[in-house]
């Protein structure tokens, strides 16, 4: 692929930051964006390398109506070696066509994807902070840019765009456990719906909910199942494991669950930490009286954004539940040191996760 590069001059670059540990999450941006067009024609067409600017369109486009939208979202890190790493790279691309396929979107050939992010990445690397615990989020979006109303169809015109955002931790609480608010009344997904994919529309209706839970003093919401207001899903930003009887246990994807990467690393690696996995529908009463009994002894989140995250509380029909005494499980740092270990550079990758941008 030959994308064109409209370079800024070096003194037309914005400053870095200080402090890359006080970065608020998704809030800074660097100077280049990575752009591609879709036409009904020619396909992906016009890939570019340009100044991050805003996008012109109009008021009339799909996406601004009927939501017809996908995205991914990723980290590249410095390795000791002086490298730019990226975990897992060829997941994301094919998650973003399994997202475009539900939502009626044309795929990205999984080369170009890559190869997008990576150009983009050489040309923004002084943006990727040097400390453990931080790193540059990648943003890779797809919009549908056709003017139409009326006509609930897919668009004939789309855009491929990829941003960049140097972050801390995603976490005010850094790795310490979190607060967890279990949601009963609103529901995240529903069987058939389009929960499964990485699509605007899922996170538009979590919004209310979590800033409840926010007002209260939690960190994110837990959700249950549509149906029976029952069956653990997920956490507004990650996925949801629990030890145990010694086991480590996780919804199953059944449609209403986000695929996570994360997650997916998680079941991976656990063989080779030795504790045993199942994925089977778990319901919030197990979960709680798991907790009362001692049976359930650690609950972590794993995620892009904050990668492995303890959960120290949950509050479920106006009663908190303490898990492992408010501190993080032996498991939950095993697992959390491990997976960064392997995206940082500094930890054996066995799986062959990490890519080299070179």
């Amino acid at each position: 692929m030959e994308i064109k590069k409209q370079l800024l001059s070096p003194d037309k670059l914005k400053p870095l930051f200080e402090d890359p540990m006080t970065l608020e999450f998704g809030k800074t941006f660097t100077d280049h964006m990575f752009t591609m067009r879709y036409g009904p024609d020619a396909g992906w067409k016009d890939p570019e390398i340009k100044p991050y600017q805003p996008l012109l369109l109009d008021p009339a486009t799909v996406v601004f109506h009927y939501s017809q939208q996908v995205f991914e979202g990723q980290k590249a890190y410095w390795s000791p070696t002086g490298e730019i790493l990226l975990f897992r790279p060829l997941e994301n691309a094919r998650r973003i066509n399994r997202s475009a396929a539900r939502m009626s979107i044309p795929e990205i050939p999984e080369d170009t994807f890559l190869e997008a992010e990576c150009e983009l990445l050489k040309v923004e690397k002084r943006w990727i902070p040097k400390l453990k615990g931080t790193s540059l989020y990648v943003r890779p979006v797809v919009i549908a840019t056709e003017a139409l109303l009326g006509a609930v169809r897919p668009s004939d015109s789309y855009l491929f765009f990829i941003i960049l955002s140097p972050v801390g931790p995603f976490y005010k609480e850094g790795f310490n456990p979190v607060r967890l608010l279990v949601e009963k009344g609103l529901s995240r997904a529903a069987s058939g719906g389009t929960g499964e994919a990485k699509t605007a529309g899922n996170y538009a209706g979590t919004i209310v909910a979590t800033q409840i839970a926010k007002d209260k003093g939690f960190s994110q919401v837990l959700w249950l199942d549509a149906k029976e207001r029952r069956y653990v899903e997920e956490v507004g930003t990650n996925n949801i494991f629990f030890v145990l009887d010694d086991t480590l246990v996780t919804p199953p994807l059944a449609g209403t669950i986000l695929p996570g990467i994360t997650r997916k690393s998680v079941l991976e690696m656990a063989g080779d930490l030795g504790i045993q996995t199942e994925e089977r529908p778990i319901s919030i009463n197990e979960v709680v009286e798991g907790i009362e009994s001692g049976r359930t002894t650690e609950i972590f989140g794993a995620g892009t954004a904050a990668v492995i995250s303890p959960v120290g509380r949950i509050n479920y029909d106006g009663k908190e539940y303490v898990i492992n005494k408010n501190e993080t499980g032996p498991w939950t740092k095993k697992f959390f040191d491990t997976l960064t270990g392997i995206q940082y550079g500094e930890v054996e990758d066995k799986h062959g996760w990490v890519h080299r941008v070179s």
